[in-house]
Parts: C-alpha cells; structure tokens; sequence
C-alpha cells in the first residue's frame, strides 16, 4: 500500500479547533484530510465502541459493496489486498480500521461518546456527550451518516413473535441457522444479499416482497495471487482500474439518472428484463419478480445470485401483503400462516436522520430540527444557514446511487477546507451560507429532481414526504465542479470584532 502523506506541521495562523462527529468512512477522511492541512487540534467523537460506520453495523450473513472495491477506497489509499472485485463487509471494516491506524488518527477518536447536544455558543460549538463529556471547538464536521438508524416497520404482533427476531443492521449471529425456517421482509439490498447467502444454509426460506426490484446481472471473480502482486509492485495499475471504473460509473450510469428520458436508461432496463427473463424459469415466479416501474427509479440492486437463490426447493416468494405476526410466524392477508423460527427485518434505514437524535442549536437559539421540520436541505449537501462553521460531509442532497460515495466525501471535505482556508485568510472566525443562496440552491434542486428516473413512479427512500426525490438531481460532473471551488459569494464571513462581509473570488 501507500505509505500516508505527511501531515504539515500545524502554523501558527492554524489554531482553530475542529470537532469531527462520527467515526465512518467520512470521519476518517475528514480526519486524515485536516492533519494533511495542518489542523493538528481536532477530536473524533462515536457513538460506538469502535470505528467503522455502516459497515460496523451492518454483519449480516452476504453483506458486500456494490460498488467495485478499487473505486470504493480513499483515492490516497489503494488497496491491493482486495479479495474480489464486489469485496465483503468484513474486509471493508478492516481496511478502514488499517488506514485510520497507518494514518495516525484512531489515536484521536473518543469511542462511546454519542454526541447529544451541539449548540454554538459565544462564537464557538459546544458539546456534550452521552457520558457528560463536554469539549468545545471553532468547526464542527458532522460526518454521521444515513445508513446507522434502522427502521423498523409497522407490523401488527411483531412483539408477539416467539422465535428470534431483529433488524438486518442488527444480526443476531448467535442464532442457530442450521435448521431454521427464516423468514425476510423487505427487498432491498440486504434483503436480496442475504437470501442469496442463507438459502443453502437453512431449512426453508421465505422471503416476503412489497415491491419487486430490478436487478443487475453482476460478475463477482476473485482477484487472483498473480493480480495482488502485480497490485503491490505497480500502484498505477489499481489507479487505471479506479479511474476506469469511476468514468464507466459516472458516463454510464450517475451522469444518465438525471435524464428521465435518457436512452441509456432504456438499455439498462433492457438488461435488468433480459437478466429476469433468462434467470427465472417458472412464468408465475417470473412475473410476480417483475418490477411495475422504471429501472433505476429505486436504487438498482446489482446480483450474482439472487434468482438462483430465490429458486431453491427450500425458498419461497409470498408477494400477499403482512396481515400481521403472531408468535409462531407471520400471517398473511390471504389467511396463510408462515411458520417461522427466525424473522429477519431487513427494512432498511431512517434516511432523513442525518445528525439527529442530536440537538443541534445555531446562531441566535435556532434549532435545527425546527429549521428541517418539512424535511432536511442543505446548500449544496454541505451547509445550512444561521449555523456557521458547520460542515455535513453526504448531508442532504448528496449525490447518491450506485457509485463511490467515498469519492463524494472526499469532494466535500475538500470543499470544506477550502472554505475554512478562505474564513482564515481573511481574518474571519465564522463562515455561515447566506439564506438567499441556500433558497435559490434548493429551488433550482427541486425543480431539476421532477426530471430524473427518481421521480417516474416508485416507492423508494430517495423521495421526502412530498414524495420529491431529496438525491443530488444534476450530473455527478456539475458536483464535481461544485466542489472544485466555493462560490465565496454566497457565503457571509464574521469576526468578533467585525460584522459579516461577503467575500468575493479572488
């Protein structure tokens, strides 16, 4: 592997204190990227008892990234090691694990601390945390991601159940499996993965579907001992495969989801279809796998053994909505009792939490969940007025879908040290977006999210309560043109001693 940049010794104008919330992917990155600035005073606060994010929740048995793992990494940490293309939870966790320790910032995470309350205070953040631990700091990064919050549906008698029962983000691995009859509600990604990995390992499998999904034929080959050595011998190689990879998924797939009427749209449906047509054998189980909408319209699952799994002997597809559960399984509205010993929820994840449950309080006593009561925004994914010198690394409206979103992050944080350079440089403690630019952003958002494939007609956790898709809904290269620079324009800058002045470009 690379061997980590040498952070800059911390200058004497570089004295402001940064609080970064959450230990994932984005907290690492934010706290690597600001050693690599030379902000040495900064703390890492988690809620949980080691690093790691989604991929700390998330165990279940088939867990992998859909996204290819050369692309799924830190552009400045490669990885040769990767065991196949699609790599597994687990080894995601532990390359995570291994850049925070080679770059030196486990040393500053402070686990077991859920960040409660966060309010800006006499010019600076003041938090507390679940322990009574107080700190305070100039910046706050709010890294806390969407994907740690299950949610759980609402199903008469789930309390009634008398066998195991728990959420996907929350496996229950001392559960025996060997001879179980498991159950899965929910369709999703980690529904699909895990009937694809349990189905030759339990008794019977049933899987219980609201919505059919399209899903993507994907090849899954391991690397072999001849392509990691070529890896470690000739980084540039694992770079051509990220660059590659990162234009095959932005030109053919993030760029077109935008367009609603886009052909390329209409060639992957065509596969998805083919993928079904050719997979499935049984007319009835086809059908009743064929999605009523568009492709792409829900996130595209990608799966290399879904339909085979879904065709066992011992698996069966129930598509009659839940009536309710009962303690030895679950009913159905047709009178069909589903007897069952293992319930998996694998129902997915409160998106619109963001940095909720923590209470967040800005300039002048406002708090943000008042601010986001119709429904979280942000300028530009990243900041949201009356609350300076707080940055949200895949806030709301991020670009999301099926590619990189460590790229995305690392955009962001770029972004953000470029606006902290310029509050600094200019002589300014706080930097805040102007609500003007923060209105015209979300206007311009929500109009342009009508066109893309996210709006054509499904169900999905991109849409809010007005069922508008909340998703990035321009180009992954207007993102990226974005974040390239800040339109210091749209920004308000502040000192103690001065009122806010807007800066122009220079």
């Amino acid at each position: 592997m690379s061997q980590p940049t040498q952070p800059q010794p911390a200058a004497s104008d570089r004295s402001p204190r940064f609080l970064v919330i959450g230990a994932g992917m984005s907290g690492i990155l934010a706290a690597i990227r600001l050693e690599e600035a030379g902000f040495g005073d900064y703390a890492i606060y988690e809620k949980a008892d080691r690093l790691g994010g989604t991929w700390r929740e998330n165990t279940y048995p088939g867990i992998t990234c859909d996204v290819p793992s050369h692309f799924y990494s830190y552009s400045f940490a490669p990885n040769p090691e990767w065991s196949h293309r699609f790599s597994p939870g687990a080894e995601i966790l532990a390359y995570f694990e291994d850049v925070a320790r080679r770059y030196g910032v486990e040393r500053r995470m402070r686990y077991g601390e859920e960040v409660t309350r966060c309010a800006f205070e006499d010019g600076r953040w003041r938090i507390e945390t679940s322990t009574g631990r107080t700190d305070a700091g100039d910046f706050v990064i709010a890294a806390t991601g969407v994907l740690h919050h299950p949610a759980y549906p609402d199903i008469e008698g789930l309390e009634d159940f008398e066998g195991a029962l728990f959420h996907s983000a929350r496996w229950d691995h001392d559960v025996p499996l060997a001879d179980a009859r498991v159950g899965v509600v929910g369709t999703g990604s980690s529904a699909i993965q895990i009937v694809a990995a349990l189905v030759d390992r339990v008794e019977s499998l049933t899987l219980f579907q609201r919505t059919a999904q399209w899903i993507a034929a994907v090849e899954n080959p391991a690397y072999t001992d001849e392509e990691k050595q070529e890896f470690r011998r000739r980084p540039e190689a694992m770079r051509a495969i990220r660059d590659e990879t990162a234009r095959a998924f932005v030109d053919g797939f993030a760029n077109v989801l935008v367009d609603a009427d886009s052909p390329v749209l209409g060639l992957i449906e065509q596969n998805c279809r083919e993928n079904l047509e050719q997979s499935v054998a049984d007319a009835d189980l086809r059908e009743r796998l064929r999605p009523c909408y568009r492709a792409a319209c829900k996130r595209l699952i990608m799966s290399d053994g879904f339909y085979e799994a879904i065709q066992r002997p011992n698996a069966a597809l129930v598509t009659e909505p839940i009536e309710g559960v009962e303690k030895s399984g679950v009913r159905t509205r047709d009178g069909a009792l589903h007897e069952l010993d293992v319930l998996v929820l694998a129902t997915g994840f409160r998106v619109d939490r963001f940095v909720r449950p923590m209470r967040v309080t800005g300039r002048g006593g406002v708090v943000l969940d008042d601010v986001w009561q119709s429904g979280p925004f942000a300028y530009l994914a990243i900041a949201v007025p009356d609350f300076p010198n707080f940055f949200l690394l895949n806030g709301p409206n991020s670009p999301v879908g099926n590619f990189s979103l460590i790229d995305v992050a690392e955009m962001q944080m770029g972004y953000v040290l470029q606006l902290v350079e310029a509050t600094l440089a200019g002589g300014a403690s706080e930097v805040d977006v102007r609500a003007e630019a923060t209105q015209r952003f979300d206007a311009e958002r929500r109009e342009a999210a009508k066109s893309t494939i996210w709006a054509t007609g499904c169900r999905s956790w991109y849409l809010d309560r007005e069922g508008l898709p909340t998703a990035w809904p321009f180009t992954l290269d207007r993102f990226r043109q974005e974040m390239a620079r800040p339109r210091l324009e749209d920004y308000a800058m502040r000192s103690p001693e001065r009122p806010a002045h807007g800066r122009a470009p220079s």
